[in-house]
């Protein structure tokens, strides 16, 4: 028979969590309600991927928690989970902040899963993904008449002992393949695309710190893209539609009508 809570502890209500996507980095993106949740939190655990323009607009009063994974500094998802799951004990009101979309490679499905296997209320708050918000924002649509009439988003990034990406399948697939955390792998991917048919003039986008001051925005080919100059964080649009800039092609028109 479970003993019965008493004290301190049955007199600490369950705080609550939310997983809030913070888009790709302009925090103008954001949703009303994660802006209005940022204001309210009590406690903000974020990744490295969340600009310095969305965290000011968390409450001076709420603690900032830095989870993110870098190069040579990675805390364990495992650990995340935990500190999710005791701050939310606690009686605390939580944001987990999460670059582009929770669900999105963000691993939020996991969090959500330990969360509720702890019995803490959570809800989930979408955010922009980098996979449509990068090549927009570059002037590529992912989708475009006569040129793709589908897009897959796939991580270039896998731990080992995991299924490897089928390359070959998507080259021949067709539409447009956006690539998250393929940056360090690109010429691998460049390589296993053209072994399963793909062309190797087909266009590719680099998109970097896409809708931030720092964004760079890199062109190239298929065939080239090993020895594309391009850092993380960035987003790869591969396809014929990476040819494209529309913004250029409406800004000359509303220049040629003005």
């Amino acid at each position: 028979m479970t003993e019965p809570v008493t004290g301190s502890e049955a007199a600490r209500p369950l705080g609550h969590v939310s997983l809030v996507g913070a888009g790709p980095g302009d925090a103008e993106l954001l949703t009303l309600k994660a802006a209005r949740l940022l204001a309210e939190a009590d406690v903000v655990v974020f990744d490295a991927l969340v600009s310095s323009d969305v965290l000011a607009l968390v409450s001076p009063r709420a603690e900032l928690i830095d989870v993110g994974k870098r190069p040579g500094q990675s805390i364990a998802q495992d650990l995340i989970n935990v500190l999710l799951v005791r701050l939310a004990s606690e009686g605390r009101r939580v944001v987990r902040l999460k670059g582009g979309d929770p669900f999105v490679f963000g691993r939020g499905g996991e969090e959500a899963v330990a969360l509720a296997a702890a019995g803490i209320a959570c809800d989930i708050v979408p955010g922009i993904t980098s996979a449509v918000a990068a090549p927009a924002v570059a002037g590529i649509p992912v989708t475009h008449r006569s040129l793709a009439a589908m897009f897959t988003v796939v991580t270039g990034h896998r731990q080992h002992g995991e299924k490897p990406v089928n390359w070959a399948a998507l080259a021949q697939a067709g539409g447009t393949i956006v690539v998250l955390m393929g940056v360090a792998e690109r010429g691998v991917i460049a390589a296993a695309l053209m072994a399963g048919g793909m062309p190797g003039d087909t266009p590719v986008a680099a998109i970097r710190r896409a809708t931030t001051d720092e964004q760079v925005v890199g062109r190239c080919r298929v065939d080239q893209l090993a020895d594309l100059a391009v850092e993380s964080p960035a987003t790869l649009v591969i396809g014929a539609v990476a040819a494209l800039n529309v913004c250029e092609v409406v800004a000359s028109a509303a220049y040629a009508v003005g």
